[in-house]
Order: C-alpha cells, then sequence, then structure tokens
C-alpha cells in the first residue's frame, strides 16, 4: 500500500490518522503541493488522480482518491478497529461530522482556493486571512453545536474511540490553529482534539512528523 501526499495536506492527515488508528503499515509518496508550480500537476501524478489533489491510495493496482472515500474502504476492508459505528444512526452522526469539515469547511479554504483568491482575484493577503478565518471559525461553531449538545459525545466525537469524523477534525484544528482562528467558541472541539492528539495514532500521523516536513 502506497499513499500519495503533502505532510501539511488536511485530506492526506485525515488518511494518514486511519492508517495508523487501523494498524496498517503502509509507504509514502511525496506530492509537494507548491515547489515548482505544484508536483500534483505533473502528467505522472494526474495519471492516478486526474483532479490533481491529495491523498491518493494504491493497493495492488488499485487507486484509490479523496479522503473520506479511502477512509470508508479502509474500514470495509480492514473492519477492526471499526471508525465508524456499528448502528445506522451513529454511522449517519459520524459521517455528518467528518462532512461538515471534509465537505463544507475544508473545500472552500483550501490551497487552491487561497491561490486563487490571490492571484486572480487579486485579493490582499489579510482579506484572504479573513476569508479562511470566518468559514472556519463559521464550520466549527456549528460543529461545537453538534458535539456539545448531543449525548453520545464522550472523549471523542462518538464515544469513548477514536474513529473518522476525530480523522478530520483534528487537520482542521491544527490548521485553524496555524491561521491563528479564534476557537474560544469551540471548548468541545478542542477538547476533543486534544484528546486525539494525545495518542500515538495521532501523533505519528502530524504533519511535523512526516519525513517531508517544512
Amino acid at each position: 500500500m502506497k499513499l500519495y501526499g503533502y505532510f501539511r495536506s488536511s485530506a492526506s492527515y485525515r488518511v494518514r490518522i486511519a492508517l495508523n488508528l487501523k494498524g496498517i503499515a503502509y509507504d509514502s509518496a511525496f506530492v509537494h503541493l507548491t515547489r515548482g508550480g505544484g508536483e500534483q500537476f505533473q502528467p505522472s501524478f494526474c495519471k492516478l488522480n486526474p483532479q490533481a489533489q491529495v491523498p491518493a491510495l494504491l493497493e495492488d493496482g488499485l487507486v484509490l482518491t479523496q479522503s473520506l472515500a479511502i477512509i470508508e474502504y479502509l474500514d470495509e476492508t480492514r473492519p477492526e478497529p471499526p471508525l465508524l459505528p456499528k448502528d445506522a444512526a451513529g454511522r449517519a452522526r459520524v459521517r455528518a461530522l467528518a462532512q461538515i469539515v471534509a465537505c463544507d469547511i475544508h473545500p472552500i479554504d483550501n490551497l487552491r482556493v487561497l491561490n486563487y483568491l490571490a492571484t486572480e482575484l487579486e485579493i490582499s493577503p489579510e482579506d484572504k486571512a479573513r476569508w479562511y478565518r470566518h468559514w472556519v471559525e463559521t464550520g466549527l461553531g456549528a460543529l461545537e453545536a453538534l458535539l456539545a449538545s448531543h449525548p453520545a459525545t464522550g472523549t471523542y466525537c462518538h464515544g469513548e474511540t477514536p474513529g473518522l469524523a476525530d480523522a478530520c477534525l483534528v487537520p482542521q484544528v491544527f490548521n485553524a490553529r496555524r491561521f491563528q482562528c479564534n476557537l474560544s467558541a469551540c471548548p468541545t472541539v478542542v477538547r476533543i482534539a486534544d484528546a486525539c492528539e494525545g495518542l500515538d495514532a495521532f501523533q505519528r500521523a502530524a504533519p511535523g512528523a512526516q519525513p517531508d516536513s517544512e
């Protein structure tokens, strides 16, 4: 199994967490997202993923893309330990929490969007930072409300075992802190992220622990 990723990519970070939680050994291939205009645009990588995005996961000739699809593939093919609850309602809740991050917050704040704002729309660095913080703080505020008010929230997003939602939450909190977002209104989000970051699987997946970290 080989994971193509970038140390600071949130989506790659999610998959690294899932692989570590599952105890799955893998090789890493590094795709630098800014060097030389972005190595993700090189023809050799675009053959793997025409979207020119990381992560991409290879296993026995199978190429998988999109972090949530990859994580659910891992959960279906290697069911222990599970990353999704056994009950349908629990799975729906965890998927909804994960998708707030992966489908609502991250897509409008990722590197290609920020680059477009700066280069094509000529938005100032200050306004670009305001854009980022607004959408991250808005999204994490909604996530906070859902987590804080639900009886299934435990040490982690859903109960006492980290799973899919936590694999999405931690990278987003990492980036929120990196861009100095205000997380004072998100104590549950911060508490869960801190609990996760105390675990070996999350520590080994962290951007600073990756061989391509800069």
